[in-house]
């Protein structure tokens, strides 16, 4: 499967983004998806995380409260809504697919996920 991550962009600290990551070659319900981003000079980390069912959840601690992962299967899209924003969000952001066999359960840990974006720019200012 191949991913496309768009809808980064400038904004101004406490503005919103959405990012989107569309799918292609495979059916985005057939993984668990996750989001992770990666700022200069820092390793990547784990942001969101939507079961292959849609049915669970799970957000870094930094984010939570702020962002919301959802799917739309139908439009073979995975989307981070991305609300409050902080200076410190600032940074590339990725789509991932992991093609676990649970419908239930999710990671957060990059290696675990078999598929990746090319990433979409973040940048939030103060």
């Amino acid at each position: 499967v191949q991913l496309q991550a768009c809808g980064g962009g400038l904004v101004e600290a406490g503005g919103s983004l959405r990012l989107s990551c569309a799918a292609s070659g495979g059916a985005v319900s057939t993984y668990a998806m996750g989001w992770f981003r990666q700022a200069p000079g820092k390793e990547r980390e784990f942001v969101a995380a939507i079961s292959r069912s849609g049915s669970r959840e799970f957000y870094a601690e930094s984010v939570k409260g702020r962002f919301t992962i959802s799917r739309d299967n139908a439009k073979n899209t995975v989307y981070l809504q991305m609300n409050s924003l902080k200076p410190e969000d600032t940074a590339v952001y990725y789509c991932a697919a992991d093609r676990r066999f649970s419908t239930v359960t999710v990671s957060t840990t990059a290696h675990e996920y078999d598929y990746w974006g090319q990433g979409t720019q973040v940048t939030v200012s103060s």
